[in-house]
């Protein structure tokens, strides 16, 4: 059965159209008995609003948001699911794009946000945002935004992320104290501020605790270009004795590669890695890692985004602390 409209309410029960939307919003100036009637013929002929005229109406849809790289990406799934369950609670819906890490699309979903009147944005930028004039296009249109993961590197957005300097730290430290000397460090693309960041602080704490430590150093970014790193490393006379991967992606890759060459873990190779918390478990023995988690960054960040709506102003950037979780793979 099609929806009834407000006319067909009105000429039903005799009253004029402007009364009828009056009682469905419970308006003080209609009757209790015209607003029980209402609200009885409304329920019996399956009558819903407009939602599109109100959101013309009032440019608010109670639609938050989601930009991501893409869902395939555990960090960003545990992270929807944490802003999921916090607007339900808030009375929001969530709409979710990904970028694929192009630029073109990223600027495309922006305008379908846009479109879509969105009341705010979490956004990670893809590996190609150089020009952040599509997101300043939805911040002058009133549209919050609060960056989340990887962010922007130029001051002047609300931002929330890991606090990456510390989580490769916390990295490096647990493999030094293991004494291993020739470390294979895998990191994302390099254009993205969260490699930048891990791969200084990474490097930066082996320069200051362990300068003999030798430091082979890739990017990878992907399991298909992490296994093949790893299996061109080990075809080698002299072998690293550990592989320190700077997220999920990377270890699943290099996992692939370590099965496929039949190599015992740590016997022959240990892994380290920072990751989100479910993937390390999934081996035996369970991966030492630094926990990331992106279940956490989604509460915090929708507190961000709350102080936006709020009219509040949030912290420009604030981190989840991570955590050493140790296995047995050191």
């Amino acid at each position: 059965m099609q929806h009834s409209t407000l006319k067909k309410l009105s000429e039903t029960l005799g009253i004029s159209v402007s009364t009828v939307a009056r009682a469905l919003k419970d308006h003080p100036d209609v009757a209790d008995e015209t607003r029980k009637k209402v609200k009885e013929l409304a329920e019996v002929m399956e009558y819903e609003p407009n939602y599109y005229a109100i959101k013309l109406r009032t440019r608010q849809s109670n639609v938050l948001g989601v930009l991501i790289p893409g869902i395939d990406n555990f960090f960003y799934d545990s992270f929807i699911a944490a802003v999921e369950d916090e607007a339900r609670v808030h009375g929001y819906s969530v709409m979710i794009m990904q970028t694929r890490d192009s630029a073109g699309v990223e600027e495309q979903n922006l305008h379908l946000f846009r479109k879509n009147m969105v009341t705010g944005l979490f956004a990670a930028i893809s590996i190609e945002t150089e020009d952040m004039t599509p997101f300043r296009k939805l911040i002058e249109n009133k549209v919050p935004i609060v960056f989340i993961d990887r962010v922007p590197e130029v001051p002047g957005f609300t931002k929330v992320s890991m606090s990456d300097e510390l989580a490769a730290r916390l990295a490096a430290q647990a493999i030094i104290a293991k004494k291993k000397k020739r470390v294979l460090a895998l990191f994302g693309h390099p254009h993205l501020s969260i490699s930048r960041k891990r791969f200084a602080s990474f490097t930066g704490t082996f320069r200051h605790l362990s300068p003999g430590t030798e430091l082979l150093v890739d990017y990878t970014e992907n399991i298909t270009e992490s296994k093949r790193v790893i299996m061109q490393m080990m075809s080698q006379a002299k072998t690293p004795d550990v592989v320190f991967c700077m997220g999920d992606l990377i270890l699943i890759g290099v996992m692939q590669a370590i099965h496929q060459l039949n190599l015992k873990v740590p016997e022959d190779i240990a892994v380290m890695s920072i990751s989100n918390g479910l993937i390390p478990t999934l081996y035996n023995p369970v991966i030492t890692h630094v926990e990331t988690n992106g279940y956490k960054l989604g509460k915090l960040a929708f507190k961000q985004m709350m102080r936006c709506l709020r009219n509040e102003t949030p912290e420009e950037e604030v981190f989840v602390e991570p955590v050493l979780i140790e296995g047995g793979s050191l």
